[in-house]
């Protein structure tokens, strides 16, 4: 199989959007396997600030003596006290895999308590697989990434609540 060969596959894969193609042809073997796609992020909320309408006279004018009030209250909600919550972070950029091989477990799953150098996840960078290991102990609170998607390097992978 050339290049051009191998080109033209890709193309068709993606065009009928499969995600998983392999190929066995005598000594050559051919294997695609395309990574999801990220979600989409979320866009932050709006804030929005009430503006009360002033008073206007009979001309239709606006008397000096009142300004127009703005409800400081409604446009910012009082947010909640974020825990002190650990992030862990990725030493690598790669591709995050949470179980050790494809239909395995994932190492660890949100509710888990965690140990330091306890084995979190897996960040495969150039066919290199490297474990990330906890650096506190206390228990998983939220997986930010998902299985499969490119991470960057300092990326946020997972928030640990640290033991008391």
């Amino acid at each position: 199989m050339n290049q051009k060969e191998l080109k033209e596959l890709i193309e068709f894969l993606i065009e009928k959007d499969i995600a998983e193609f392999e190929l066995e042809r005598g000594d050559v073997k051919v294997k695609i396997k395309r990574a999801a796609e990220p979600a989409p992020l979320a866009l932050p909320d709006a804030r929005y600030v009430a503006v009360h309408p002033a008073p206007v006279d009979a001309g239709g004018h606006i008397p000096a003596s009142a300004p127009a009030k703005v409800d400081v209250a409604a446009a910012a909600p009082v947010p909640e006290p974020e825990e002190d919550l650990h992030i862990v972070k990725s030493p690598i950029v790669g591709t995050f895999y949470e179980s050790p091989s494809p239909g395995s477990p994932p190492f660890v799953k949100v509710g888990d308590p965690l140990e330091v150098g306890q084995v979190l996840c897996i960040v495969e960078a150039m066919k290199l697989m490297n474990e990330i290991e906890c650096d506190v102990a206390g228990e998983l609170v939220k997986k930010l990434v998902a299985n499969g998607q490119p991470i960057e390097y300092g990326q946020e992978l997972f928030a640990v609540r640290p033991a008391k």
